[in-house]
C-alpha cells in the first residue's frame, strides 16, 4: 500500500516538472484537470483491488473511449471518469448523458470483440457491459490555484463510484 503512495507523489512530482518545462498553456485546462482526474481515479481503484489493464481505449471507426478497464475480481469493468473541480456545476453522473453511454456501449462492444478467443472461449463476467462512473469532486468550496498554472488545486479528491452507470437512462 505504502509503494502506492509513493509512486502516486512521484507520478505528482513528475508532472509538476513537466508543466515548468513545458508550456502548460498548450493544453486546455480541462484536459490537464481530466488527466489528473484519470490519474487520481487509476490510484483510487488500485486501492480497491482492481487490476488495471488498459487506458483510453478507441477502436477506428467509432466515436468516444473508455478511460480505463480494469479486472474487479473476476468481473472486467469499464470506468468513465468524470472530474469535477467545484460542486457548482453539473454532476459527473449528469455529464454521462444518453449519447456518451451509446458511444462507451459500442467502444465497449468494440473492445469484447477483441479479446483473443483462445484465451476467452465464453466472454467474461462484465460490469453488466456498462461503465462505471467516478467523479473527483474537490472538497473546498473555492478550490485553490496553482501557482505554475492556474488550474485549481484538488489536494484531497473525493470519488463516487456509480455502477452501471451507463445502463440508467
Amino acid at each position: 500500500m505504502l509503494s502506492g503512495h509513493i509512486t502516486q507523489t512521484a507520478l505528482g512530482l513528475l508532472d509538476r516538472i513537466t508543466t515548468k518545462k513545458t508550456d502548460a498553456q498548450a493544453t486546455p485546462a480541462h484536459l490537464r484537470t481530466g488527466g489528473r482526474g484519470e490519474e487520481d481515479a487509476y490510484f483510487y481503484l488500485r486501492r480497491r483491488g482492481y487490476v488495471m489493464i488498459a487506458r483510453n481505449f478507441r477502436t477506428a471507426g467509432h466515436h468516444g473511449e473508455i478511460d480505463w478497464i480494469g479486472w474487479d475480481k473476476d468481473v472486467l469493468c469499464f470506468v468513465e471518469v468524470k472530474t469535477r473541480t467545484t460542486r457548482d456545476v453539473k454532476p459527473a453522473a449528469a455529464a454521462v448523458d444518453r449519447k456518451k453511454r451509446h458511444d462507451l456501449r459500442v467502444v465497449i462492444r468494440d473492445y469484447l470483440r477483441s479479446l483473443p478467443e483462445r484465451q476467452f472461449p465464453e466472454l467474461p463476467q462484465c460490469d453488466s457491459t456498462w461503465s462505471r462512473s467516478i467523479t473527483k469532486r474537490s472538497q473546498a468550496p473555492s478550490p485553490a490555484k496553482s501557482a505554475t498554472t492556474g488550474d485549481p488545486l484538488t489536494v484531497h479528491p473525493t470519488f463516487e463510484l456509480f455502477q452501471n452507470a451507463a445502463r440508467s437512462s
